[in-house]
């Protein structure tokens, strides 16, 4: 049975690392086990961990769901001055998206659903709460 999980990303620099991830996710990190390690849980049961050391080449995107897509990309050009945040859609797609990446190389973005109606469905079932 699978009832957690965890996706790592490397940074070449922890300190570095941490800064940026705390700015892109608006919070501290949940847990810092010991040097060079730091980890946010996303939401219940679904960790984010950054790790020191050398990025791995051509992994991601590791895309989060957003209610507000222009939104985040506003906040993050503004914030962390990422330049290249092209925002996507297909009619026969649900979602519209945008891929980045952090200063490592690290492959991230951000997807928000078109039908807003589906996206509160999907939130409640997920969390249990309204929004």
């Amino acid at each position: 049975m699978i009832f957690e999980m965890t996706n790592q990303v490397r940074v070449g620099d922890i300190k570095e690392g941490i800064s940026w991830y705390k700015t892109f996710f608006n919070r501290e990190p949940d847990f810092i086990p010991h040097e060079g390690f730091a980890e946010w849980e996303i939401m219940s049961g679904c960790w984010l961990q950054l790790a020191e050391g050398t990025p791995a080449e051509a992994s991601g995107p590791m895309r989060f769901g957003v209610t507000d897509l222009e939104g985040e990309r506003e906040r993050l050009v503004g914030e962390l001055g990422i330049d290249q945040f092209e925002i996507f859609s297909r009619v026969e797609v649900p979602v519209k998206w945008g891929t980045f990446t952090d200063p490592w190389g690290n492959r991230l973005g951000f997807f928000e659903y078109v039908n807003k109606k589906e996206e509160e469905e999907r939130i409640r079932t997920i969390t249990g709460n309204e929004i």
